[in-house]
């Protein structure tokens, strides 16, 4: 029942100022809250040097490994496959080079797809000899 008949109606309106001020309130929220991720790129300028080559080589002792696990030593295939028996393969190698004085630098000649406990093998065997300089031979791509 209408009691107000002499009355106009009146239009229903939705008061958008205060659904505005919640939006721009969650919307300072957000832009707050949010972190930007920047991904940049280092320009690193790397250092040159002139130095003269090194007159005289360290003593070298060239250890391969193949795909199939076995081990040479200065081009020469030996049968240990332990840590133990390869370090006294290393010990002897130095020892016939008569450097045994110095200390040698092995350089371990892995093939790429030779797993990786005979790599680990020759590095525990050059722990065990005593030699504590160990590098690692590899070729560039060709790809630049």
């Amino acid at each position: 029942m209408d009691f107000r008949r002499g009355k106009g109606r009146e239009e229903l309106e939705i008061n958008l100022i205060p659904f505005i001020d919640v939006l721009l309130v969650i919307l300072i929220f957000m832009m707050v809250t949010t972190t930007y991720s920047k991904f940049t790129a280092l320009q690193i300028t790397l250092p040159t040097a002139d130095a003269e080559k090194a007159q005289d080589r360290p003593f070298e002792i060239n250890v391969g490994v193949d795909i199939q696990g076995h081990y040479a030593i200065n081009n020469t295939q030996v049968s240990a496959t332990e840590a133990g028996a390869l370090a006294d393969e290393l010990r002897k190698a130095a020892n016939d080079k008569g450097e045994s004085n110095k200390d040698p630098v092995i350089v371990i000649n892995a093939d790429a797809l030779a797993t990786h406990q005979t790599v680990i093998n020759v590095l525990e065997a050059a722990r065990l000899a005593g030699f504590d300089k160990v590098t690692f031979a590899a070729q560039t791509s060709g790809k630049k």
